[in-house]
């Protein structure tokens, strides 16, 4: 898990353009359709739509635009329809990729992700090929507004998994189904600034590169995360 962290703050930092910002709130906006469809809109009712929500706060989307996600997805016809289909295989130098779409053609999504990584050096593996080798998790990154103490008491009182103290910030990981009440835990300890907060996939264990080799498996991460149709690129590498 250590890995998880640095790439987490090397992807916020990309994030801050704006233009990747609002590329960013568009994927999300499609997830928040996804799982408010069919049903009211209230994420009170609705624990998949509540974790989206979760997510979008964390990327500083604006209420405006998660309402706006909400409201399309109860209007929306049944003949728009977004299918979640994942990928799984391998970039260069041996490291696992998982790529999380949401598209409206198969065709058009398969041929993109696989042509995106055989152009880079990787390869398209078969299903559950490596995704065996992450954890889904709660993530919950705060900084160092308090101390370690104080933190892990806050976090085994909401039956957090594990705390880590990375020197730049906390990490605390939990079961997507106590996310949500860990994350309420800290908040009503007066924490309500968080770097991430969201439910996510961990690499059980990450592999190092130098940076040359690394450079070359970014460069692959970023082209997936182009292509319109992808919401999520998971790896192990440690950054």
């Amino acid at each position: 898990m250590s890995g998880h962290s640095k790439w987490a703050t090397i992807h916020r930092k990309k994030g801050l353009i704006d233009a990747e910002r609002g590329k960013i709130f568009q994927k999300i906006a499609k997830e928040i359709q996804v799982a408010a469809k069919g049903t009211n809109g209230d994420p009170d009712s609705n624990p998949g739509l509540r974790m989206v929500i979760e997510k979008a706060r964390s990327n500083n989307m604006p209420k405006d635009n998660i309402q706006k996600a909400i409201d399309k997805a109860i209007g929306a016809s049944d003949d728009v329809n977004f299918e979640s289909i994942r990928y799984e295989g391998y970039a260069p130098h041996g490291i696992a990729i998982m790529v999380d779409c949401l598209t409206d053609n198969k065709n058009r999504t398969a041929m993109l992700v696989r042509s995106t990584l055989t152009k880079r050096g990787g390869n398209l593996g078969t299903d559950g090929s490596v995704s065996y080798m992450f954890k889904r998790l709660g993530v919950i990154e705060i900084n160092h507004d308090k101390t370690l103490d104080e933190v892990m008491d806050i976090a085994i009182g909401a039956d957090a998994n594990d705390v880590i103290d990375n020197e730049e910030s906390y990490i605390i990981y939990t079961e997507p189904d106590k996310f949500i009440d860990v994350k309420k835990a800290f908040e009503d300890n007066g924490i309500t600034e968080f770097i991430e907060s969201e439910v996510t996939y961990v690499p059980n264990n990450t592999i190092s590169l130098n940076d040359e080799e690394c450079e070359k498996v970014m460069g692959l991460i970023d082209a997936l995360e182009e292509i319109d149709d992808v919401n999520n690129v998971y790896h192990n590498l440690d950054i």
